[in-house]
């Protein structure tokens, strides 16, 4: 019997330039070629990319989720990136970085972990998203579409092994639990919550009989550190077809512009713009945000691939609108809803600028 494999996405901001811009080559080819030194040994493949000024760490292996040989070699890796990211004085060198040393897992470390472990099927397309400036939250739109929007998916409606719907696992990042809810029958339960991205965020889809079907990052680095230090990027890894929503109906949603936390300071709501890698690099206002797919056939572990999926013309029209949504935003300046509401920005460098005021502030006369 062939051992599960497990496929495990990690990504951290060690540094870029200029600003927050983009990661620097260098950096991507220290990570890459770390990874290939563990490939037949720890690994069985790997491959190394970018979103904005995150670096992204894709490995397969066969030693489960959580597995502390595995986030040590990312953890080590990052460091390892970090380094060198001093050593040119890139921006924000190390900044997801929040420990000194290693203490068995990432996820509480500052970098950003998705991850999944299954039975390989005869065919097995993976699809790895990355996002770039904005929050773990900015996902739950596009699995409720994917996993529960026939309109979306048609595979819900016209595919018999799709009928029994999938379970969404959320949690709530403030309060620290999780929930799970069956779809269709609790759609509109699932809706209350992942309506409020910010709190309630989706980890985990699985179909009925419990294989898994997608894995999100849901850590945030302001409550992991307890103060405004980034935003969070999130990565996401889906799989497509047989019993499984299809490869296209996994990137149908993101023909639809939508606004998501984080952009400049994370502090302002923007569009959330598809594209492929070349163009993954954030500019305007530090943004717009970007999401960026891989595409992947497993193949007893090996990552056969990538296929940039985005970078594709039937997106154009999706960036175009982005764009002029961002015009409209930006018009806001500072006003919400440009800017992120008051309970939000609690959590950015907003909150130093108002500990200068509080002696100002007098109480309104009766």
């Amino acid at each position: 019997m062939m051992p599960k494999t497990t496929i495990s996405v990690m990504k951290a901001d060690v540094g870029s330039f200029p600003g927050h811009s983009r990661t620097h080559p260098k950096l991507l080819e220290k990570a890459a070629r770390l990874l290939r030194d563990q490939e037949g040994n720890l690994l069985i493949d790997s491959f190394v990319t970018h979103c904005g000024d995150d670096i992204e760490l894709i490995m397969t292996h066969t030693h489960g989720v959580d597995n502390e040989k595995v986030h040590k070699l990312a953890w080590d890796v990052f460091m390892e990136c970090t380094a060198v990211a001093k050593s040119m004085k890139l921006y924000g060198a190390g900044q997801d970085m929040l420990a000194d040393a290693f203490s068995g897992n990432v996820k509480g470390m500052g970098a950003g972990v998705a991850e999944m472990e299954f039975e390989e099927r005869a065919s097995d397309p993976v699809l790895v998203f990355m996002a770039d400036k904005t929050q773990p939250g900015a996902w739950n739109f596009f699995l409720y579409k994917i996993f529960a929007d026939p309109f979306n998916t048609a595979g819900l409606v016209i595919d018999p092994s799709l009928h029994k719907g999938f379970v969404f696992e959320v949690h709530d990042l403030i309060e620290k639990r999780m929930i799970l809810f069956s779809c269709p029958e609790d759609l509109y339960r699932l809706l209350a919550y992942i309506g409020a991205p910010s709190r309630y965020v989706i980890k985990h889809v699985f179909r009925r009989e419990g294989e898994i079907a997608a894995s999100t990052s849901t850590q945030r680095l302001v409550l992991v550190a307890g103060r405004y230090i980034g935003k969070d990027d999130p990565v996401m890894i889906v799989r497509a077809h047989s019993g499984f929503p299809a490869v296209g109906e996994v990137l149908e949603p993101f023909c639809t512009p939508v606004l998501v936390a984080g952009w400049m300071r994370g502090s302002h709501n923007g569009p959330i713009m598809p594209v492929g890698v070349c163009d993954a690099n954030c500019t305007r206002f530090d943004g717009p945000p970007r999401v960026t797919c891989l595409g992947f056939q497993l193949c007893n572990g090996e990552l056969i691939g990538p296929a940039d999926m985005f970078d594709d013309p039937a997106f154009d029209r999706v960036r175009g609108r982005c764009n002029e949504l961002a015009d409209m935003i930006r018009a806001h300046g500072p006003f919400e809803p440009h800017r992120l509401s008051p309970d939000e920005m609690e959590y950015t460098t907003l909150l130093a600028a108002e500990k200068e005021l509080t002696s100002r502030w007098t109480p309104i006369p009766e």
